[in-house]
């Protein structure tokens, strides 16, 4: 998982590699990063969300799946659950 991470980011276009890695990696916040590249805070931010959407799609491109696939629903279980919940809900005293 390491290696395939690693892969994506190198792969992002420099502008919005650096941010975040600034971001994410240096645990700087987007004033701090927006300096050290002496760019606009909103060019930073733009950049920022820019890298984390190009990250995903390579992702899952490198991982040869689609988010539909990665996060099945499972119904039987998805209403086991909602029950349980229900039931708890309806436990409660009404103030």
């Amino acid at each position: 998982m390491q290696r395939l991470l690693e892969a994506a980011i190198e792969d992002l276009p420099d502008d919005c590699r650096s941010v975040l890695v600034l971001r994410e990696v240096e645990e700087m916040d987007t004033n701090e990063a927006a300096a050290a590249l002496d760019i606009s805070e909103k060019s930073a931010k733009v950049r920022f969300h820019r890298a984390r959407a190009l990250l995903r799609k390579k992702m899952f491109a490198r991982a040869g799946v689609h988010r539909k696939e990665v996060f099945l629903f499972h119904a039987v279980r998805g209403d086991r659950l909602v029950n349980n919940v229900f039931a708890r809900i309806a436990q409660w005293p009404l103030s």
